[in-house]
C-alpha cells in the first residue's frame, strides 16, 4: 500500500477527540468559530468542494469538512499557541489531491479555465452579456437570470483537481479525517519542528 506523506495544523483540542474516538474530524462548527465573520462564505464554499471530492473519496459519516494539508514540510504551518501540527503517512487512495491556485476561482466564484484561450473565450462571452462582475451572478437577485454562464462557471470549478504541476507550493491534499494510526509525530508550539520530521520522507 502506498502511503504519502502529509502534514496539517489544527488547534490542540482536536487531540481529545483524537483521544476518544481514535480519529480528528472536521466539523462545520469548527470552521464557523475559526472564520469569524466570514464563516458563512467559507461554509458554503467547502460545502461545494465536499460535493466535488465526495466523488473521488467517499466521505465517513460523521465528517462535514475535509481536513487541509501539505504535501511537503517545507510549505507547512508551524505550530503556534493553542495549535500543533500532525505528521501523517497516509494511504494514496484516502487522499484528494488538488490545485491550490484553482480552488481560489471556486472561492472567488470565479470561472476556471482549461487555458489562456479558454479564458479569453468565457470573458468574450461576459462581454457580449454585459455582464462585468461574475461574482454578482451569484446574489440572490440574479436567482433566475444568467442560468447557463453560472452553469458553466459551475462546471468548471471540478477542474481544481485537474493537475498540471507537481509543485508542493500549489498541490494540497485534503483528507476526510486523521486516523490514529496515521499519525508519524504531533509538533507542538516551541519543538524543533525539521528535527522531529527529519525521518520522514515527503513522498508527493
Amino acid at each position: 500500500m502506498q502511503t504519502i506523506a502529509l502534514y496539517t495544523r489544527q488547534n490542540e483540542k482536536s487531540l481529545q477527540e483524537l483521544k476518544r474516538t481514535g480519529a480528528v474530524r472536521n466539523k462545520e462548527i469548527y470552521v464557523r468559530l475559526h472564520m469569524g465573520v466570514d464563516a458563512d462564505h467559507f461554509s458554503e464554499r467547502y460545502r461545494c468542494f465536499v460535493e466535488m471530492a465526495e466523488k473521488f473519496v467517499s466521505r465517513p459519516q460523521g465528517v462535514d469538512y475535509p481536513i487541509w494539508c501539505t504535501a511537503n514540510k517545507h510549505y507547512c504551518k508551524r505550530p503556534v499557541q493553542g495549535e500543533l501540527v500532525y505528521c501523517l503517512q497516509v494511504p494514496r487512495e484516502e487522499i484528494i489531491f488538488f490545485d491550490s491556485l484553482k480552488w481560489d476561482y471556486v472561492l472567488n466564484y470565479q470561472y476556471c479555465p482549461k487555458n489562456e484561450a479558454d479564458a479569453r473565450t468565457f470573458n468574450q462571452k461576459l462581454e457580449a452579456l454585459g455582464i462585468q462582475n461574475i461574482v454578482n451572478l451569484f446574489q440572490r437577485k440574479y436567482d433566475g437570470m444568467y442560468e447557463e454562464i453560472k452553469h458553466e462557471i459551475k462546471n468548471s470549478w471540478s477542474r481544481i483537481f485537474d493537475l498540471e504541476t507537481k509543485d508542493p507550493a500549489i498541490i494540497e491534499g485534503n483528507i476526510w479525517q486523521i486516523k490514529e494510526e496515521w499519525i508519524q509525530h504531533i509538533v507542538y508550539p516551541g519543538d524543533s519542528f525539521f528535527e522531529i520530521v527529519k525521518d520522514i520522507e515527503d513522498s508527493y
